[in-house]
C-alpha cells in the first residue's frame, strides 16, 4: 500500500501563514495552517476564535487530506449569510492542489454591506491572496511491505531499518518473525535490495 505524494503547507505544529485584506473599510484577516486531521482542523479553528474573539466573524474552511479530496471536510460562515463564506473559501481550497490545509478568515466589520457577492468574492480573495505566498512542500509517499526473517536476523535488520527511514508498523513472532514495515515510497527499492543482502537471500518479501 502507498500513500499518493502532493504538496503540503510547509509550516511546523502551531505554526500558520497569515495575509490581511481591506475591502471597503472592513478588515479581513487570513490564516492558514496545516491539518492533517479533522480534529487538528477544528483545534486550528477554535484556537484563531479565541484569538480573534473581537472579530465580527471567523469564518474557517478544510480540507484534511489531499488535494481536492471531500473525504475530510468542513466549512462555516460563522454568521455571515449563508453560503457567503465558508463553502466559497472550500471551493478555493479544493482547486489550489494544495493538501491538508485549514483556512481562518476573521473580520471586522467596517460599516458597509457587501451584499452576497461581493462577500463571496470577498471570502474567496482571502484564500487565494493567503494561498498565493503559503510555503508549501512535497508531502512524502509512503508505501507498505510485510517481510518474514529468521530471528537469527532480527537485530540486524532493525538496525538496518532507521538507515532508509523505514519503521515496524506491526510485527508478529512464530517459528520465525514477519513484520509490517513503512517506508517512504523512494526507499523501497534499496531497502528491499539491502534486507535480501543481510539476509543472505532468505528473507520473505511482500508488497502491500
Amino acid at each position: 500500500m502507498s500513500t499518493t505524494s502532493y504538496n503540503v503547507p510547509d509550516l511546523a505544529a502551531g505554526q500558520c501563514h497569515e495575509t490581511s485584506l481591506l475591502i471597503k473599510r472592513s478588515r479581513f484577516l487570513t490564516h492558514i495552517a496545516r491539518a492533517e486531521t479533522m480534529e487538528e482542523a477544528r483545534a486550528f479553528v477554535e484556537t484563531m476564535r479565541q484569538r480573534h474573539a473581537d472579530a465580527t466573524h471567523n469564518c474557517w474552511a478544510f480540507v484534511a487530506g489531499p488535494p481536492g479530496s471531500t473525504a475530510r471536510i468542513g466549512a462555516s460562515d460563522d454568521g455571515e449569510p449563508h453560503g457567503t463564506a465558508g463553502r466559497p473559501m472550500l471551493t478555493v481550497l479544493l482547486h489550489s492542489e494544495v493538501g491538508e490545509l485549514c483556512c481562518v478568515v476573521t473580520r471586522w466589520f467596517g460599516g458597509i454591506k457587501l451584499g452576497t457577492g461581493g462577500l463571496v468574492r470577498a471570502y474567496q480573495d482571502c484564500v487565494a491572496q493567503c494561498l498565493e505566498t503559503l510555503p508549501v512542500c512535497p508531502r512524502v509517499a509512503y508505501a507498505q511491505l510485510m517481510c518474514e526473517i529468521a530471528y537469527a536476523d532480527n537485530d540486524r535488520v532493525r538496525r538496518l531499518l532507521p538507515q532508509h527511514g523505514a519503521r515496524v508498523v506491526e510485527d508478529s513472532y512464530t517459528s520465525s518473525i514477519t513484520m509490517t514495515i513503512e517506508l517512504p515510497e523512494p526507499n523501497r527499492e534499496a531497502f528491499c535490495a539491502a534486507l535480501t543482502d543481510l539476509t543472505n537471500g532468505t528473507a520473505e518479501i511482500l508488497h502491500l
